[in-house]
C-alpha cells in the first residue's frame, strides 16, 4: 500500500518538474519491479519461513510476474540510459514501469 501511494506521488512530481524545467531539463522517471539484488536475496531471506527456502521465496515471487522472472540491475540501467538519451529527446514527465509487468495500476 505504501509504495503504490509513493509512486502516485513520484509521478506527479515528475509530471510538475517537467512541466517547469522544460525545455532545458526532461524529468522522467522509472519504476523498478523485483530486481535481482543483495537486498532482495535479503529480504527473500526473511521470508522463508515454515521449511521454505530462499529460491522458493523467489520462485514464487518471479511466478507473479508476467514475464516470470527478476530484473536484472543491467535490464534497468539500459532503461535508465534510454530516457536519459537523445534516442528518449521527446520523452519529458513520462513514468516507465521496468517491472517485467507486475505493477498491475495505471500511472
Amino acid at each position: 500500500m505504501l509504495s503504490n501511494a509513493l509512486r502516485t506521488g513520484v509521478a506527479g512530481l515528475a509530471k510538475t518538474l517537467a512541466l517547469e524545467l522544460a525545455p532545458t531539463v526532461r524529468v522522467n522517471t522509472l519504476l523498478p519491479g523485483n530486481m535481482s539484488t543483495d537486498r532482495s536475496i535479503e529480504l527473500a531471506r526473511s521470508r522463508a519461513t515454515g521449511g521454505r527456502t530462499v529460491e522458493d521465496v523467489m520462485a514464487e515471487t518471479s511466478a507473479a510476474a508476467p514475464l516470470g522472472r527478476y530484473g536484472t540491475p543491467d535490464e534497468f540501467a539500459r532503461a535508465a540510459v534510454f530516457v536519459s538519451s537523445p534516442a528518449a529527446s521527446y520523452l519529458t514527465g513520462a513514468t516507465l514501469p521496468v517491472d517485467g509487468g507486475i505493477i498491475r495500476a495505471t500511472l
